[in-house]
């Protein structure tokens, strides 16, 4: 299962064991199961802390469990976890052999504190990049707290189950036998959805906090870039961000970020973060602004309340929400959001194998979601609102060569459908004869770019047509001390390296707006 270079670095992985624990696989005479024998057996061989037993009886098969020696501890992965998901099963590994995970003790003492029994089920594909978080996230809460089980299942491996619980998106969480949660979460948002108390805790928190020199609202790219800069100014820095890596959370392949030749989503989040910590800025996460309040006169404080009710102040502020999917906006697809319509042909598209789908946009993600899906669905239908595709030529050209791929130009979507709960259809109006008609297919990935979040700040500061917040060439908006940066703006070309230049001239606008007043 493994090659000669997974080996080599999984061997060195596990020179990290200190606490022996065992393996216990449940098998039958499937392929499936021969080739997890097989991969347990390469794992078990490279250390003597690990046993490895495959007398297992759990219902699924195959799958198999992770248990320190004298403890409650239940993982269980109904998978054979390789893909985006090896690192989730080398992490499963050391953290079960006793080798401390990095992640900040306050988080595990939140997991440990949680006075429940949980068992959750999380349910991935391999080509989901937005998985293994929340597959990590759940494999240390079982680790830590032995009365939480978690149980990993690939969906493309137990079909007929994810058919029966109607899952047409991953990552998705059922708990105690019922649906949790959905979509990329971290261990902090799965902590804080199970603990009732934390919001009004926060709340509290951050209410007694001192006002910031420089308060920034968003943790994208222009986020984080903002706040690098503030903190090597020396003035105190704040960041208040829903989910810090924004957007970027949810992005495959990164390659065109100038001397990083190619990461992910996710990692590159992660070092955003890892790179404001390398600063003293306080970074309050899972926080959502809801008002901004002007300064009551010049040089005066500037106001931001958030979800929880707490508020913080800043002598000046940088707004930097980024962006999200933008919704086609019809009747269906809010009913059909992951029963069918689905935002990520990467985490989503393998949960459709052999099935007809369509993508709606025709741009480079649109096309490009196209030519991935025809290599694992039954049929895919493209659907463009224009005369003509807006995709790069060469992505147009691909495209056009794949056998199981029709494209509809003039296309305006008017409706999705479905039957029992999950999508069957999507109704659309030819744009030149103007006839109805209709595409009948059980997936549609919606690619039509994105919407600013912008809506909270309508009526306080100006805004574009389109929503976005209008700045000069140094971030300032309409009102004096605020300042913004980002796809949530009016700069052109919404691209990873734009947003965090744009932070970075922000953050120097910002302190010139403080030296001078």
């Amino acid at each position: 299962m493994l090659d000669a270079a997974l080996k080599t670095q999984l061997q060195g992985y596990l020179d990290h064991v200190k606490l022996p624990f065992e393996i216990v696989a449940s098998l039958d005479n499937s392929s499936n199961s021969d080739d997890m024998r097989e991969l347990l057996e390469q794992i078990a061989g490279m250390t003597d802390k690990i046993t490895l037993r495959t007398d297992g009886v759990d219902t699924r098969t195959p799958s198999f469990l992770l248990r320190r020696t004298g403890t409650e501890q239940s993982l269980r992965f109904a998978a054979i976890p390789l893909g985006h998901e090896f690192t989730s099963l080398v992490l499963a590994l050391l953290w079960t052999g006793g080798h401390p995970p990095k992640v900040d003790q306050a988080q595990i003492d939140a997991v440990k504190a949680l006075d429940l029994d949980l068992d959750f089920e999380i349910y991935m594909s391999l080509t989901c990049h937005n998985c293994p978080d929340v597959v990590q996230a759940l494999s240390l809460m079982s680790i830590v707290n032995p009365r939480i089980r978690t149980t990993v299942i690939d969906g493309g491996l137990f079909q007929p189950e994810v058919e029966a619980r109607e899952i047409m998106a991953v990552p998705a969480v059922w708990l105690n036998g019922q649906p949790f949660a959905s979509g990329r979460m971290t261990l902090e948002e799965i902590v804080a959805k199970l603990d009732t108390g934390a919001a009004a805790r926060d709340a509290e928190k951050l209410g007694a906090e001192e006002p910031y020199d420089m308060l920034i609202i968003g943790g994208g790219p222009a986020g984080a870039a903002a706040a690098v800069y503030a903190a090597r100014k020396g003035i105190r820095t704040g960041v208040a961000a829903e989910r810090f890596g924004g957007q970027v959370n949810d992005t495959l392949g990164i390659e065109n970020y100038i001397s990083v030749s190619m990461t992910d989503g996710p990692k590159f989040a992660a070092a955003l973060e890892g790179h404001v910590k390398d600063y003293k800025v306080d970074i309050h996460n899972l926080q959502r602004a809801e008002k901004l309040t002007p300064a009551a006169q010049p040089g005066g404080l500037v106001e931001v309340e958030l979800a929880n009710g707490a508020k913080l102040k800043g002598k000046t502020v940088i707004l930097s929400t980024g962006a999200r999917w933008r919704n086609v906006g019809v009747p269906g697809e809010a009913e059909y959001k992951n029963k069918g319509v689905a935002y990520c042909p990467h985490c989503d598209g393998p949960l459709f194998k052999g099935k007809p789908v369509a993508v709606i946009g025709g741009g480079n993600s649109g096309v490009e979601a196209a030519i991935d899906l025809a290599g694992i669905v039954k049929h895919v239908t493209l659907i463009e609102f224009g005369a003509e595709l807006r995709a790069d030529a060469v992505l147009v050209k691909k495209l056009e060569s794949l056998p199981n791929v029709t494209i509809i130009k003039n296309a305006q979507t008017t409706e999705f459908t479905g039957t029992n709960g999950k999508l069957d259809g999507l109704n659309y109006t030819d744009r030149v004869s103007g006839e109805a008609r209709r595409v009948e297919v059980e997936g549609c990935f919606v690619q039509i770019g994105l919407v600013p979040n912008t809506e909270w700040l309508r009526g306080t500061l100006e805004l574009s047509k389109h929503g976005e917040i209008i700045v000069d060439t140094k971030g300032a908006t309409s009102i004096p001390g605020v300042f913004a940066a980002g796809d949530v703006t009016t700069v052109p070309f919404k691209q990873i390296i734009i947003a965090a230049g744009d932070g970075a001239k922000a953050a120097l606008g910002a302190f010139d707006y403080l030296m001078r007043n």
